[in-house]
């Protein structure tokens, strides 16, 4: 998908190695550049697809090997975890993607790294210093008095923190190959714990659950190989470059757009951190409302039935990852066409996508799930699951409509659309309108996928803000 979208679009930001951008009516790229940016998105494609496999394969396999009540807890170990790296850390990685891309396209140099870097270090801080605050209720009353998943936890969540933020830099000047290979190595490390359980060589949840605190200490094998390549590249082509940009006039340039960036940055984020955040409560509230209400077992289950929408998102990451660097350069370069033709070639890719997978749950989906996940006493309804499949579609195509929003510089109008969405979910598994929980998740979280996409297309139609910077960002000629 992430290839075909890059076929089709008409330009791509130039690397730090290439000459400046044209501005302002000048010819567009050469075709190699298209060709270089599609081949590094289905690098990309394939490292994230294989990821998703790996994942989806860890969870399996920890089902099988673990009895209901400790699979209940890796698994909401898994969503709290990943609650807070989506909200904390994702955002910094958006606003690393685009701030580069941007700069990229404009024909900048020197992108800067230091406020993305302090907030990133202040939401860390933030997170250790409450999770150590609260040790007794979390240990005791979230993980059932499990120091071991305290621990993994804290310590997942800490170093979680380098790996976010090098996965923006490395979208953000679209090394697509190393950020494949930083999440493929991420989720296989952390597969290999459940795999070892499963043949004998360890037991129990804690031996299951550390591949989440370890996997990101391996992802960042890569970052070597991306600095270095970097430094490489660097040293081509730059004395013309720099001559081209010496002088008074490009020196305020680079102020005013570094004060920009430091004055938009917070606001970015703060922005992207309630994105984050409703769509962590869209893929995890459900398991902590039924884990509060109805016990761990039958929050297991539910966690199993949103593997449907994990799965797919987190292949989807391969078409956001991709996507907002490539349209915030297109925004940057006034390509208002490509922009669209981008945006429509995605959103039809995932309906096809999710219209073949809610004709698969339909009709062999228990028996699919129940093979894979296992037999945990609960009953998976055929129907239940074709409507949260055509509820991940919509989840898709609302996150390619939030990734032009970003681009836009919309990202508050998205927020308040994504907090809208949340809050009706939350609503609606939690009101007891349908007796039966599973079947209320099911629902409610096809109804606010259905709202949100609705709302994110609003947004889209508005078209792109007005941004004051637009002058200021772009190098004189």
């Amino acid at each position: 998908m992430a290839g075909r979208l890059a076929s089709l679009t008409a330009r791509t930001p130039a690397t730090d190695s290439d000459p400046p951008a044209p501005q302002n009516g000048g010819s567009p790229p050469p075709d190699s550049e298209s060709k270089s940016y599609a081949s590094g998105a289905r690098v990309l494609s394939i490292g994230i697809a294989s990821t998703g496999i790996f994942t989806f394969a860890y969870l399996a396999t920890a089902s099988h090997v673990l009895s209901q009540q400790a699979y209940g807890q890796v698994s909401l170990c898994w969503a709290v975890m990943f609650v807070i790296l989506s909200v904390i850390y994702r955002p910094i990685e958006q606003l690393l993607s685009r701030t580069i891309a941007d700069r990229r396209a404009r024909g900048l140099h020197g992108h800067p790294l230091m406020v993305p870097a302090l907030i990133q270090s202040g939401f860390a801080l933030l997170f250790l210093i409450a999770a150590l605050a609260l040790r007794p209720e979390i240990e005791k009353n979230l993980f059932g008095g499990s120091a071991a998943l305290y621990w993994i936890l804290v310590v997942g969540v800490m170093a979680y923190a380098a790996s976010y933020f090098a996965r923006g830099w490395l979208a953000g000047h679209e090394r697509f190959a190393l950020y494949g290979g930083l999440v493929f190595l991420e989720s296989t490390s952390r597969f290999l714990f459940a795999l070892a359980a499963a043949i004998g060589i360890t037991s129990g949840e804690g031996a299951v659950a550390l591949g989440m605190a370890v996997a990101p200490f391996v992802s960042l094998c890569v970052v070597p190989f991306a600095f270095t390549r970097y430094r490489v590249k660097g040293l081509e082509g730059i004395p013309a470059a720099d001559a081209a940009r010496e002088g008074p006039a490009h020196a305020q340039v680079e102020e005013a757009t570094a004060d920009l960036s430091f004055k938009m940055g917070t606001g970015f984020a703060i922005a992207v951190v309630c994105i984050m955040l409703a769509e962590q409560t869209l893929m995890n509230a459900a398991v902590l409302i039924v884990n509060h209400d109805s016990g761990q077992a039958l929050a297991g289950f539910v966690f199993n039935v949103l593997l449907i929408v994990r799965a797919p998102l987190q292949l989807f990451q391969a078409i956001q990852t991709s996507i907002l660097p490539h349209l915030a350069g297109l925004e940057a370069n006034a390509s208002g066409e490509d922009f669209h033709k981008a945006i429509m070639v995605t959103i039809k890719a995932i309906a096809a996508f999710a219209g073949a997978v809610a004709l698969g749950l339909l009709l062999i989906g228990p028996f699919v799930m129940t093979a894979l996940l296992g037999n945990k006493g609960f009953h998976y309804d055929r129907f239940g699951l074709a409507l949260v499949g055509l509820g991940m579609g919509l989840h898709l195509a609302a996150g390619t409509l939030n990734q032009a929003a970003l681009a836009r510089g919309r990202a508050s109008m998205a927020a308040v659309a994504w907090m809208l969405a949340a809050a009706l979910f939350v609503a609606l598994v939690a009101a007891p309108t349908i007796s039966n929980v599973v079947t209320r998740v099911e629902v409610g979280y096809f109804t606010a996928a259905l709202v949100l996409s609705g709302l994110l297309f609003i947004v889209y139609r508005r078209g792109a803000a007005t941004p004051a910077a637009a002058a200021v960002a772009t190098p004189p000629s």
